[in-house]
């Protein structure tokens, strides 16, 4: 039978639930060992419950079992969703910004501050846990990103190539192996620049960017509010080069992701943008727009 519309709604609102599986993964219970630190009777509680929504079993003996739905919550799982879903790394943390929502619709600001007392930026880059965490992720997300990238334009025509905000320089390494001629280079935050798996010049973007022949911006623009990024692609003019931001915006290049939207919103301020938006933006910077590659939802804009 149907659900009716009061069952669907507080199924919708329900915390307990969302939270309850968001505990489970980072405590892996998912792996079977036995999570350190924790209460006994308390974890006993959560698991009765995790099984009454199908994440578990229990038998007679009151020993639990994974579901097939559990198994998702594995560390092993190849979705990578016990990461995403961790409350001690940085994706997870910032999810509990959504406890602040009715502050960021009354004030359209950000909701991580108000409940971490500081920015999404400043609590990354201040704890390397959350740090090296975060990095993983977005090495994760822009290598699923890497073909359609990689098959949008001849990244080997343009000589010295720097990913401003390039991460661990996963994605640098897949251009890299596309086009063996590529000089590639990374413009990172110091503690990841020390990591990078590429050449790497340690700053920020709203610095004076490193001397190269073109210029990636890829995800970045989304991550801040208009004036933020407005700065971020000012230097990008001030460099007189090729400036290619990429963002993942729908096939149509006009319909934004809505959760993603609100995602950005929460954590911290950014926002998505339709193609013309992105373009508008740009040349509020001093950009002009040169061409646009298509890259399936992935649009790529090369700025002059």
């Amino acid at each position: 039978m149907p659900l009716d519309s009061v069952s669907r709604m507080f199924l919708l609102s329900d915390l307990m639930t969302p939270m309850a599986i968001r505990v489970a993964a980072t405590l892996r219970l998912a792996d079977g060992t036995a999570p350190a630190g924790v209460d006994p009777d308390a974890l006993d509680r959560l698991l009765r419950f995790l099984t009454e929504i199908g994440v578990f079993t229990c038998d007679d003996d009151g020993v639990y079992a994974l579901t097939e739905l559990g198994e998702v919550l594995r560390s092993d799982h190849p979705s990578g969703l016990r990461d995403r879903l961790d409350l001690d790394g940085a994706v997870g943390r910032a999810e509990l910004a959504f406890a602040q929502l009715l502050h960021t619709v009354r004030t359209g600001e950000p909701g991580f501050p108000a409940q971490f007392g500081m920015s999404f930026w400043d609590d990354v880059v201040g704890d390397d846990t959350r740090l090296t965490s975060f990095n993983v992720q977005m090495a994760s997300d822009v290598k699923a990103w890497a073909p359609a990238i990689i098959g949008a334009y001849d990244w080997g025509s343009l000589g010295h190539l720097v990913d401003v905000g390039g991460g661990d320089g996963t994605l640098m390494l897949e251009l890299s192996d596309a086009f063996p001629s590529l000089r590639g280079s990374v413009f990172e935050l110091a503690p990841t620049a020390a990591t990078a798996r590429v050449d790497a010049i340690a700053g920020t973007f709203f610095d004076p960017w490193p001397r190269a022949d073109a210029y990636l911006l890829t995800a970045i623009i989304h991550d801040w509010a208009d004036e933020a990024a407005r700065a971020i692609l000012r230097r990008g003019a001030e460099t007189g080069r090729p400036v290619f931001v990429i963002e993942k915006i729908g096939t149509d290049g006009v319909t934004v992701n809505p959760r993603m939207d609100l995602l950005l919103l929460a954590h911290m301020g950014g926002r998505e943008r339709s193609r013309q938006e992105l373009i508008a933006l740009a040349e509020s910077a001093g950009c002009t727009l040169a061409a646009v590659h298509e890259a399936g939802a992935i649009v790529i804009l090369e700025l002059r």
